[in-house]
């Protein structure tokens, strides 16, 4: 499966990375990052209204290369003005990601930013830190429940924020076990790359009031969004067509608008 070969990848590419900057290293640095005590992930999600992540990617397994057609400071420019938080993939395998793409985005913007990637390490939150992240991604198909409770503790130690991913019911009831803040009900299924938004309509009951719901992938068209926010999701995290979009920061406002 798809999922199964990213994940192995993930840990090959840790090697290398730990080769380079050893987890005792990249801790001392951690340590020495200070993190804006006023950029919240969180807050930025829970405020009234839809909120929207704008992501940053140059690939994927089911879309190959992306070609954008404005550069990464024209995108980041167009989240500033449109977005409440943006999303930065910095797996290098399959998405075409690295963590000197979200440095970057770092040094531009002062909204808050998610690393997404495939965490299945602590080094990688560490790391996360270090960068300049506010939030990171937790995917519950990759992670067992103790690695869920010990990643999620982690995050809050280091001021990260936790998106928690899910795709069915059973990831749902396996995720509140962690009582998270943030929900995410990712549309694609990860072992086939097949989309529905019918999934976030389905397990929307299964996920309290008291909590950020934000669904994840598959947001192509003004219906999308019109089902999405009928269903009562509070934001959406948009890849694909903002990538696509000449104007990705119009395009948002619209939404919004909706």
């Amino acid at each position: 499966m798809i999922l199964d070969k990213i994940v192995e990848d993930k840990k090959a590419r840790l090697i290398e990375h730990k080769n380079v900057i050893s987890l005792t290293e990249m801790k001392k640095l951690s340590d020495k990052t200070e993190k804006k005590s006023d950029r919240s992930f969180y807050d930025n999600l829970k405020k009234d209204g839809i909120s929207i992540i704008g992501e940053f990617k140059k690939a994927s397994p089911s879309l190959g290369k992306i070609e954008s057609k404005i550069n990464l400071t024209e995108r980041i420019d167009e989240y500033n003005s449109s977005a409440d938080a943006i999303s930065c993939l910095t797996e290098e395998d399959h998405f075409c990601g690295n963590v000197d793409y979200l440095k970057q985005i770092r040094s531009i913007t002062e909204l808050p930013i998610i690393r997404k990637d495939f965490m299945i390490d602590e080094y990688q939150f560490y790391e996360a830190k270090v960068i300049g992240a506010d939030a990171v991604l937790l995917i519950t198909a990759i992670l067992d429940d103790v690695q869920m409770k010990d990643f999620y503790q982690l995050s809050a130690e280091l001021g990260l924020d936790v998106l928690v991913e899910t795709h069915d019911e059973h990831e749902i009831e396996r995720a509140m076990k962690i009582d998270p803040q943030i929900i995410g009900v990712n549309n694609r299924n990860l072992n086939d790359f097949s989309i529905s938004l019918e999934t976030s309509g389905r397990l929307k009951k299964y996920i309290p009031d008291d909590k950020v719901f934000v669904a994840e992938s598959g947001i192509m068209t003004d219906e999308d969004v019109l089902y999405l926010k009928q269903i009562g999701a509070d934001g959406f995290l948009i890849g694909r067509a903002f990538m696509e979009a000449d104007n990705p920061g119009e395009l948002a406002r619209r939404w919004k608008e909706m």
